[in-house]
């Protein structure tokens, strides 16, 4: 079965390739199916948004489609940024805004828990859909470290790596991540 991944993130698109390895035919990302479309996720939780770019991708393609949502989830935030996670600090997207208004809106606040969490849906042609889900505990520490990964990976400190996903390389990543778990869980059900 060939797969196209309903991503404009590079990043993700190169994490799910690794993670996936030969599970299909072939990937493909929407830039090299000259797929142009970023759909507004207006859903109120992970599975919603993932549904909506899945449903979206595949108006432009007969192939399987893969979307996920996933975001930070902060306890002493009350799970914010949560399905905002990749806009928290509005537009233009930002990662150094959004970790800026996240330590901003954690100062003198208590735990600095948080866990990331991914929704990963596979759409077939026909309308039917599998899903997967993953998640990794951590916390936010106050000083960014490591120049790995991106979004919110310097200031995520994983309680199984014991080190931030910023100074992870893919490998280490990719055993313990959200988004792994999440494609483990889908992978499993094929």
């Amino acid at each position: 079965m060939e797969l196209v991944i309903a991503s404009n993130n590079v990043n993700k698109i190169r994490e799910i390739r690794e993670i996936i390895g030969g599970a299909f035919e072939k990937t493909y990302s929407l830039a090299e199916l000259n797929i142009h479309c970023d759909p507004e996720e207006t859903a109120e939780d992970f599975l919603g948004n993932a549904l909506i770019k899945a449903r979206a991708i595949r108006e432009y393609t007969d192939k399987a489609v893969i979307a996920d949502d996933s975001g930070l989830m902060v306890d002493c935030l009350g799970g914010a940024p949560g399905v905002h996670s990749a806009r928290y600090a509005g537009e233009p997207v930002s990662d150094e805004a959004n970790n800026a208004l996240l330590l901003k809106n954690m100062e003198g606040r208590s735990p600095r828990t948080a866990k990331y969490v991914a929704t990963m849906v596979l759409l077939y042609p026909d309308g039917s859909y599998k899903v997967g889900t993953g998640e990794v505990k951590g916390e936010i520490i106050t000083e960014a470290r490591g120049k790995g990964g991106f979004g919110y990976d310097p200031y995520f400190y994983s309680y199984d790596l014991q080190k931030t996903f910023g100074e992870a390389t893919p490998n280490e990543k990719n055993a313990v991540s959200h988004r792994a778990m999440a494609l483990h869980d889908l992978l499993k059900q094929l």
